[in-house]
């Protein structure tokens, strides 16, 4: 899921010259590198070596306790949105992290040991208690970088790293044991994150090829397993020319939330839980055959900034598929917030059956249905 949300983002074959960054090749074959293509102004062209698209080194490696899947895709998604930050994507081409191997996250993951110098989270001090333990702070980390061009070559000219910090701490007394919490407060998160931060630093300068390159770092705090969205970013820093540490961060206010709102929790702004709540009420009143019509909602510094919706159908005959998305289209329109972006995917058991999008500034929604032939 997390490859076709990249591929998504990145791939296109649209056209180039608006963003002054063309396909290349090198003349050899053997060693050709071009680009992807840009689709929009707002997205990144990607890297394609010899042919193929080069892909992370590292890709998908985190702790095993992991086991909220809204994490891994929120994680990336975002690492992507606080890189843009820093690097315009009319300047820059992203590629895949090619500086940290599978092996060495994994033994960053780790906690540190005598078998393991290199490990970021703390020894394990023998503790079972929830208070005595030395829990896992760290639990997912990914690169992305970014890379210029010069004639018929790409150079790196900025690094992105996301640290994944736990709020909570999942752990066993013993194999196959009861699962047990050790909560981390969020002073701890934060100073155990920005510590780690400047260590992932030292240690990024000294691999080869990356030299004075700008490195982002981003912190980003793991949704509970029981959570219904994913986490979020909460702090980036920046390390410029060739320092080994991150002097100032910048805070990230961001928050996601479900709808409808589950056990009383909190739903964001009023405004567009109403909205949608209506536009829910329109469309199982006139298509009583759905299973679940549920909406994630992400904020910014407090204003809405896009909604994501699924609607589960227990349709069977394609024109019922058809005809549903075209009214969901059209209340969409009705009912739906204005002037950001928003992602429904109508699907059944059986996967996906059709999906309905619109981007921010659009006023229509374009629509697919997936036929069988």
């Amino acid at each position: 899921m997390v490859l076709i949300t990249s591929s998504l983002a990145l791939a296109a074959c649209g056209n180039l010259q608006s963003s002054g960054l063309g396909s290349t090749s090198t003349t050899k074959s053997k060693s050709s590198v071009t680009t992807t293509g840009q689709a929009s102004d707002g997205e990144y062209q990607g890297v394609i070596k010899k042919g193929k698209y080069l892909t992370s080194k590292s890709r998908g490696v985190s702790q095993s306790q992991d086991d909220n899947t809204y994490n891994l895709k929120s994680f990336e998604n975002g690492l992507l949105s606080i890189s843009k930050k820093e690097f315009a994507t009319n300047k820059y081409v992203f590629q895949e992290g090619q500086y940290l191997k599978k092996a060495t996250t994994q033994n960053w993951l780790a906690r540190q040991s005598k078998s393991n110098p290199t490990g970021l989270n703390p020894k394990d001090n023998g503790e079972k208690s929830e208070t005595k333990r030395n829990p896992i702070y760290l639990q997912q980390l990914e690169e992305q970088d970014y890379m210029t061009q010069s004639g018929s070559k790409l150079s790196l000219s900025g690094m992105t790293i996301g640290l994944g910090l736990n709020q909570i701490d999942y752990y066993e007394k013993e194999q196959y044991g009861a699962t047990y919490e050790t909560k981390i407060s969020e002073a701890t998160r934060v100073a155990e994150g920005k510590k780690m931060a400047n260590e992932v630093v030292k240690r990024m300068r000294k691999k080869s090829g990356v030299g004075k390159v700008p490195i982002v770092i981003a912190l980003y705090k793991q949704a509970t397993n029981d959570s219904l969205v994913g986490g979020t970013f909460f702090a980036y820093g920046v390390s410029k020319n060739g320092s080994n540490s991150i002097t100032e961060w910048h805070n990230v206010d961001q928050k996601n939330y479900i709808l409808p709102a589950v056990n009383n929790a909190k739903t964001g702004s009023g405004k567009a839980s109403e909205s949608f709540s209506n536009f829910k009420t329109q469309v199982q009143n006139f298509f009583p055959n759905l299973s679940g019509v549920t909406a994630q909602t992400q904020y910014n510094s407090g204003t809405l900034s896009g909604m994501k919706v699924s609607i589960t159908t227990q349709f069977y005959s394609q024109t019922e598929i058809t005809s549903f998305t075209q009214f969901v289209a059209t209340e969409a329109q009705k009912y739906l917030p204005t002037g950001v972006p928003v992602e429904i995917t109508i699907s059944s058991t059986s996967g996906v059956q059709a999906f309905v999008a619109r981007e921010s500034g659009e006023k229509s929604y374009y629509t697919h249905v997936f036929g069988s032939y």
